[in-house]
C-alpha cells in the first residue's frame, strides 16, 4: 500500500502536474498574443482616427464652424465614409463649404476637393465659400457653380461624393422658380452616381421624416425618409455599406421645418454610406 501510495504521488508530480504547467504556459502565451494583437489593432484604429480628429482640430477654422462640430460630429461621419488622403472628393451643394474645408485637410496635397454649388446655394450662403478659399488658403479646394440639370463634372472622376442635408432639396418644387428652379431629380441623381469611380463612395446625411412619408415632405418640412433614400440609390447600383446613429435625436417629433426654430440644430438625421457597384 505504501508503494502504491508513493507511485501515485510520483505520477502526480512527474506526470499530471507538468502537463498542467504546459497547458497554463500555452494559455498564457495565447493570451499574450491576443493582447498584443488587440494593442496593434487599437494602434491602427487610433492612427486612422487621427486623420479625422486632426482635421477638426486644425488651426484657423472659423468660430462658426467650431459651433457646428458638436451638432454634426464631422470626424465620426467622415471616418465612417472612409475618406482618405489622395482622394478626389465632391462636396455637393456645399453652401459655405464647412465640409469642404475638413475634406481639404484629410485628402491632403495629393487630393482634391470640388466645392459644388448651384446659383441658389451660392446666393443663400452669401458666397461665404469665397472667403474660405481666398488667398489660396485651401489650395486643394476648387469651387464650381453648376446648373443642376446640366452638371458637367466628368463621369468616373471622383472617389467620393458628400451630399449632406441637401438630398431632400432635389425633390423640392418651389413655386418661385427664381428662388429654386425645377430640378430633373432622376437625372441629377443619375449624374451624381456617374461622377463616381467604380467602388466610389457616396455619403448621404439628411433630416428624417416620420416613417411612410417618403419624399412628400421634401418641400414643406425639408425632410425625407431614410428608407426612401436608401432605395433611391440602391436602385442606381449603389450598395449600402454603413450607417450611423451619431446624428440621431429621438426627441425630434419630425413634424417641424428642419431649418427653422424651434428645431433648428436639433433634428433627427440619418447617415448612409454607399459604394458604387457593391
Amino acid at each position: 500500500m505504501a508503494a502504491a501510495h508513493c507511485n501515485t504521488r510520483a505520477l502526480s508530480q512527474f506526470g499530471a502536474r507538468p502537463n498542467m504547467r504546459s497547458l497554463s504556459t500555452i494559455r498564457s502565451i495565447g493570451l499574450a498574443m491576443a493582447l498584443a494583437g488587440l494593442a496593434l489593432l487599437a494602434t491602427s484604429v487610433s492612427r486612422a482616427a487621427d486623420i479625422y480628429d486632426a482635421a477638426v482640430a486644425h488651426a484657423g477654422r472659423t468660430p462658426e464652424d467650431l459651433k457646428r462640430d458638436p451638432l454634426d460630429h464631422p470626424a465620426e461621419i467622415l471616418r465612417l465614409a472612409g475618406i482618405k488622403p489622395g482622394m478626389q472628393v465632391g462636396d455637393f451643394l456645399a453652401a459655405d463649404g464647412y465640409y469642404s474645408e475638413l475634406l481639404s485637410y484629410i485628402v491632403g496635397p495629393k487630393g482634391h476637393v470640388l466645392l459644388i454649388n448651384d446659383p441658389s446655394f451660392d446666393r443663400w450662403s452669401n458666397n461665404a465659400w469665397a472667403g474660405r478659399i481666398a488667398h489660396n488658403r485651401l489650395p486643394n479646394v476648387e469651387h464650381e457653380t453648376v446648373a443642376l440639370n446640366h452638371i458637367d463634372i466628368p463621369d468616373e472622376s471622383l472617389d467620393a461624393m458628400l451630399v449632406v442635408k441637401v438630398y431632400h432639396d432635389l425633390y423640392w418644387v418651389d413655386t418661385n422658380q427664381n428662388n429654386w428652379p425645377k430640378v430633373d431629380t432622376p437625372a441629377v441623381l443619375d449624374k451624381i452616381v456617374k461622377t463616381l469611380k467604380p467602388h466610389g463612395i457616396l455619403l448621404i446625411v439628411d433630416h428624417s421624416t416620420k416613417p411612410g412619408a417618403g419624399n412628400s415632405q421634401a418641400g414643406s418640412l425639408h425632410r425625407i425618409e431614410e428608407s426612401f433614400a436608401q432605395h433611391d440609390f440602391e436602385s442606381r447600383g449603389m450598395k449600402l455599406i454603413a450607417k450611423s446613429d451619431a446624428l440621431r435625436i429621438a426627441s425630434d417629433p419630425r413634424t417641424q421645418i428642419s431649418y427653422k426654430e424651434p428645431i433648428l440644430g436639433k433634428t433627427d438625421r440619418f447617415v448612409l454610406v454607399f459604394r458604387k457597384g457593391g
